[in-house]
């Protein structure tokens, strides 16, 4: 007989408050800016709640009023965030909470994200800190990135001491590569990700991160990483299983960018030696690109949780994050169902 665990997701990592220039602006346009979250496994466990399931998400935060916005609204959408270690304010910036930068583009001109997390809170995190045993123990599903492991060595130490953990009770963990050139190198990279890959059971990511960050490389990848073929990303797949052979599923999103406002859209999974593909999105209208792939992770990690069927799955996982697009912000507020009618083939006429 199964316990029922307190939480059906947690997530570990860093989050950084967001300032948006309005109206694709360039920033230094700007006489004001559009205040967000960034923070891909807080996205996660934010989304994850809105589709109805019970998340968490624990990392350390300086208690100035960036710290409190991002606990607030992580509340606000049903997320746990008592485990969040804050750390008081010294007045000098000695340790601070991130931020992000955001021009959203547009017809040839690309978005563009500016990072300032130099000295966050969760960049001097130490053994300790967080109680991994009693923090794990009460979740079904552990998830963080690439992100958390570039940061700083404390906080990939952490990250691989939390994996290892949550293997050992029996966690679900999945780890979305998101490889950032502008935090290590890809070497670097490659050194931690041996020491992650065999405590994890579900990994994303796109053909450059299989590249930079596993050493494994798609055949007919460009070297903007566009217009790959769902084939040659089988072939990825198939190798990370082939290496990793705890790994139960391989997922990413297909992205060709036509302009910064159209894109096509499409994801795929290989799922205990099976492959799956989605619809295609074709000409899918973007107002703020960000927090796509996340959106696609937490479909995927939902649909996984909810027992649904791997076809069921890629499908409202496409449909979920293709959505995503039409809002401004890292997070979905996109409904499962508006998702479900969206992956049915549903139109966009006015509901009335």
């Amino acid at each position: 007989m199964s316990i029922e665990k307190k939480y059906d997701l947690l997530g570990f990592g860093e989050a950084m408050v967001r300032l948006t220039a309005p109206d694709h602006a360039r920033l230094e346009q700007s006489s004001h800016l559009h205040v967000a979250i960034a923070a891909a496994e807080l996205n996660c466990s934010v989304n994850i709640s809105r589709l109805g399931l019970k998340t968490a998400w624990v990392s350390k935060l300086v208690n100035i009023w960036s710290g409190q916005y991002i606990i607030n609204k992580g509340r606000e959408h049903g997320v746990d965030m008592s485990g969040v270690v804050m750390l008081p304010f010294d007045g000098k910036g000695t340790v601070r909470n991130g931020l992000c930068y955001l021009e959203v583009g547009i017809g040839p001109r690309a978005s563009k994200q500016i990072y300032d997390r130099a000295h966050s809170a969760i960049s001097q995190i130490k053994p300790g800190d967080i109680d991994w045993e009693k923090t794990l123990s009460q979740t079904r599903w552990f998830h963080t990135t690439g992100i958390t492991t570039a940061i700083s060595e404390n906080a990939a130490n952490e990250a691989i001491v939390s994996l290892k953990m949550a293997k050992k009770l029996g966690v679900t963990t999945s780890f979305d590569l998101n490889f950032r050139s502008t935090l290590w190198t890809s070497e670097r990279a490659k050194e931690v990700m041996k020491e992650i890959m065999p405590y994890v059971d579900v990994i994303i990511g796109n053909e450059e991160d299989f590249e930079k960050m596993l050493g494994i490389k798609a055949e007919g990848a460009t070297s903007a990483y566009s217009d790959l073929d769902p084939e040659n990303y089988k072939s990825v797949a198939l190798q990370v299983v082939k290496k990793y052979p705890n790994v139960q599923a391989v997922g990413t999103t297909l992205r060709h960018v036509k302009t910064a406002l159209l894109n096509d859209w499409q994801t795929v999974m290989l799922y205990k030696g099976e492959f799956y593909a989605s619809r295609k999105y074709e000409n899918l209208e973007v107002w703020d690109r960000t927090g796509g792939g996340d959106s696609f992770a937490s479909a995927l990690i939902y649909s996984m949780l909810e027992g649904k069927d791997p076809k069921e799955t890629i499908e409202f996982s496409a449909a979920y994050s293709a959505l995503c697009h039409g809002f401004m912000g890292d997070w979905n507020w996109a409904t499962k169902d508006e998702a479900e009618k969206v992956m049915k083939g549903g139109s966009a006429r006015v509901i009335r």
